[in-house]
């Protein structure tokens, strides 16, 4: 399996250098695929995102569309969470993956429970609970305008960390 994951960051990686322009739209895809609640587990996005970095440099394309690609994508697939987990409710713990893997939601609902609001901000930079975060908010009916101040701005600075320090070293290192 590690050899597969492996293969599809090198593949997106590849296709981003022959295609420069699709970056945003891949940030996108990859962004909104790992915020996803349980998709997450088996997109390896914050890896290519990284790896993203450099190659957007290297291209002459300018950070800002890939970053808000990636931010957009981000802050999209935590809101379809939450509003998976709001629908949900208590259901949620009758879906798989969380009949194998409970700890998943409760590791999830402590950390919701200890950090209360900033768990969105916070669990953005934390890829094991980064899955399950936004759908626990919803299934607590955290309120969406709060949730979605965390989300939004979590988002823009996740996509920033990623993205900005491989293009900063590759002009800094004038490649």
């Amino acid at each position: 399996m590690f050899a597969d994951i492996q293969s599809f960051a090198q593949d997106a990686l590849s296709f981003v250098q022959a295609h420069a322009h699709w970056a945003p739209y891949v940030a996108f895809a990859l962004a909104f695929g790992e915020s996803l609640a349980v998709i997450s587990l088996v997109v390896p996005a914050t890896f290519i995102l990284i790896g993203m970095g450099p190659i957007i440099e290297a291209g002459g394309i300018s950070l800002l569309p890939v970053w808000a690609g990636a931010a957009l994508g981000a802050a999209l697939g935590d809101a379809v969470s939450y509003w998976t987990g709001f629908w949900l409710k208590d259901r949620a713990y009758r879906l798989w993956p969380f009949t194998a893997y409970p700890q998943m939601l409760e590791r999830g609902e402590r950390f919701f429970h200890r950090h209360g609001s900033w768990s969105v901000f916070i669990g953005r930079f934390f890829g094991p609970i980064r899955a399950v975060i936004p759908l626990v908010a919803g299934m607590f009916a955290m309120p969406h305008f709060i949730f979605q101040m965390a989300n939004i701005a979590s988002a823009m600075l996740w996509a920033f960390v990623l993205l900005a320090p491989g293009a900063a070293a590759m002009k800094f290192w004038g490649f």
